[in-house]
């Protein structure tokens, strides 16, 4: 199944490289760049609540080949259009939101799924070599993506994606275990409620949701805007902005083979709030370079810090979630995880024609400072944990 996702993940990584590019390319406008990933957020965020209490209720094995099946059309679909040459921006973002989508019902099951197939103890080292799997995506799926645009053309990015779902839904096909719910009589609306107040009896597990959002509002656009930087900050080509995915991603199969490395150890709390800073320190940095070699070495270690937050904060819900609340509780997580990412676009999207990426970032990256010191010494409750 591992083996599956992250050849899904690489694929997916090779179309949104030549999917980025070819939106700014064609446009030249960052807010339609911005938009791209904003439209295959909101699906997850109107409907994740909702793929978090059937994955407590339903086979969460089919929920997952569902959502494969979704987004394997979207790619299918619009490998034909670019490959017959009548493209358009606006197929770009109806596929995204389709993908969207699949990925609402998806993402809970998945997340609900994974830690039912390990002990509770082993769980942390589990989060954070799963996470490898998407982060080795994000360093060689941009890199391949690069080199598919640049000696293949960019339908083969489209074409390989479409390939790559195959080897996650034969791998689920062959998995053995199986999630037996519980019957329930009770309304979808009365099970997200009974999710929600599970999460408000947990002391920290608000301030855990609430540090989701914020740090992804503040530290994953600067992915989306790399080819910003690439072109008009660096003044460089698509291999540029590729080898700027590959070098992030590099970083965070670092970071979390670092998380996974510590394994159980304790306060992961603080760990996590000293890896937030040092974020904000690595995307400030990066917002400030004019060299490419030492905007590599920014985005690198910005790349594993990012991962480490991740997966410590995840880790960390996980942990005090009952197998059978899992789904719910997840998808609550998600959603607030998520949601910061349109948001977080869309905000940098109206900015930075007024006040140009670097600056944007720049102020990003200081956020993420003030909000790990917040944490770490005034809101105690994750530093406690």
């Amino acid at each position: 199944m591992w083996m599956g996702a992250c050849a899904s993940a690489i694929g997916t990584w090779m179309q949104l490289t030549a999917q980025g590019w070819l939106i700014w390319k064609m446009s030249g406008n960052a807010q339609l760049l911005a938009l791209d990933p904003i439209l295959q957020a909101i699906p997850i965020l109107l409907l994740s609540l909702v793929g978090g209490v059937l994955a407590d209720r339903f086979e969460r094995r089919h929920m997952l080949i569902f959502s494969q099946c979704v987004q394997m059309s979207c790619a299918l679909i619009l490998t034909v259009l670019v490959g017959f040459h009548v493209i358009q921006v606006w197929h770009f973002l109806c596929g995204s939101f389709i993908a969207g989508f699949g990925q609402a019902f998806g993402g809970p099951a998945y997340s609900a799924l994974i830690p039912t197939l390990v002990p509770k103890e082993d769980m942390p080292n589990a989060i954070a070599l799963n996470s490898i799997q998407f982060n080795a995506a994000v360093m060689v799926g941009p890199t391949l993506g690069g080199l598919a645009l640049k000696h293949l053309g960019d339908t083969w990015c489209f074409g390989l994606n479409t390939l790559s779902f195959l080897f996650p839904i034969v791998s689920l096909l062959m998995l053995t275990v199986r999630f037996l719910p519980e019957k329930t009589g009770e309304s979808i609306l009365a099970s997200m409620k009974e999710g929600i107040r599970f999460i408000r009896k947990q002391g920290a597990m608000q301030a855990l949701i609430v540090l989701g959002f914020l740090m992804t509002a503040l530290g994953v656009p600067m992915r989306t805007f790399l080819p910003v930087f690439a072109d008009k900050v660096l003044h460089q080509g698509s291999q540029t902005y590729a080898t700027f995915l590959s070098m992030s991603g590099m970083g965070s199969v670092v970071g979390a083979l670092a998380v996974a490395g510590l394994g159980n150890v304790k306060y992961k709390g603080r760990i996590a709030l000293a890896m937030l800073m040092c974020l904000g320190a690595g995307i400030a940095g990066f917002a400030f370079s004019r060299s490419v070699p030492l905007s590599c070495a920014l985005l690198f270690f910005s790349g594993a810090s990012m991962m480490a937050v991740f997966a410590m904060v995840s880790s960390l819900v996980q942990l005090v979630v009952t197998n059978q609340m899992r789904g719910r509780v997840m998808s609550v997580y998600n959603l607030t995880f998520r949601g910061g990412m349109p948001v977080g676009n869309e905000v940098a999207g109206q900015l930075v024609p007024l006040f140009t990426a670097p600056t944007v970032f720049a102020v990003n990256g200081m956020l993420l400072v003030a909000l790990g010191l917040y944490f770490l010494l005034v809101q105690r409750r994750v530093a406690e944990l």
